[in-house]
């Protein structure tokens, strides 16, 4: 017997430290924090045109994953009790005990201040700042307040998504203009139907939660309805960055703005007509169109082509 315990344990101690490892990691939600990358980059190229920092990209891409990190970390903290009742999140580390609440909220708290000690060291405090805003309104307005209170949790707690755009415009030039705050605009009336399309697919799960989604307390056909209607306020804002882009951002715009556009009308037309509806479709395209998007803003900065302004004057 005591020959059995000696062999066992070396396999045991590895895997109960990866097993540890993937928890922390986990916390950190590393799949949702790859909007950081489509939105930070491209406008880091697009404010400084022509140019390409790969240091300074990096070390604000650093960052702002420890601010995302640390932010996702402290949601689930505080959304322990929630993750437990919905299939979905079932397999968090705090929902299954993984991770214990007292060490999740260090390992946060620790994530968000290595970000600002990064931000500020290697890019400036005002990109630092941004980033310490955008945890605070995460876990404070839209997770302990708005989540569980009122459908438009998305609405207004979606704003910290939108951050990204002004951090990494801020972390290049050392402070904020229009061209940031247009592109915060776009992926602000974004985030509702790219939610709401999966909230309609797990609407069951907050249900029993008792997070009060749009879907949760409106019919089919008022969901789509505000869908339709933040998808149209997403590409409209889109165009308003054109005179300041090139040619390639300003045919994606068009194209991929139609395109997701019409997705969307395409169900809400369904929900009318009593069908059936698959809204995980329009949640994976809702991401393709805004990668998209921005990758056409990354391609005019790179390149540096001539903006639709300058064709004007």
């Amino acid at each position: 017997m005591a020959e059995h315990s000696t062999d066992a344990s070396p396999v045991s101690v590895p895997r109960r430290v990866r097993n540890v490892v993937g928890a922390y990691i986990a916390l950190t939600k590393p799949r949702v924090i790859e909007l950081l990358l489509v939105a930070t980059i491209p406008v880091m190229l697009q404010a400084d045109r022509g140019t390409v920092n790969i240091g300074l990209i990096a070390a604000t891409l650093i960052g702002g994953w420890l601010g995302a990190a640390s932010a996702n970390t402290l949601n689930m903290v505080a959304d322990a009790d929630i993750d437990q009742k919905m299939k979905r999140t079932q397999r968090r580390p705090l929902a299954r005990h993984a991770v214990t609440p007292r060490a999740a909220l260090v390992f946060g708290i620790l994530l968000g201040a290595a970000s600002f000690v990064v931000l500020w060291r290697f890019a400036n405090l005002l990109a630092a700042v941004l980033v310490m805003i955008t945890i605070a309104f995460y876990v404070g307005v839209y997770t302990l307040i708005l989540k569980r209170r009122t459908s438009q949790n998305v609405v207004w707690g979606g704003a910290a998504g939108c951050m990204p755009t002004l951090v990494g415009w801020a972390a290049v030039t050392g402070s904020l203009s229009w061209q940031p705050v247009v592109l915060f605009l776009v992926i602000f009336f974004w985030t509702p139907p790219h939610t709401w399309a999966l909230a309609m697919r797990y609407k069951e799960d907050y249900e029993a939660a008792g997070v009060p989604m749009l879907p949760v307390v409106a019919t089919e056909q008022q969901v789509t309805r505000q869908m339709v209607f933040y998808t149209v306020a997403t590409v409209l804002t889109s165009f308003v960055l054109i005179p300041a882009a090139g040619l390639v951002y300003a045919a994606v715009a068009v194209l991929v703005g139609a395109w997701f556009a019409q997705r969307v009308w395409k169900l809400y037309r369904e929900t009318l007509a009593g069908k059936e509806v698959v809204p995980l479709k329009v949640f994976l395209q809702s991401n393709e169109y805004l990668a998209a998007l921005f990758c056409g803003l990354a391609i005019d900065a790179v390149f540096h082509l001539p903006t639709i302004a300058s064709y004007v004057a």
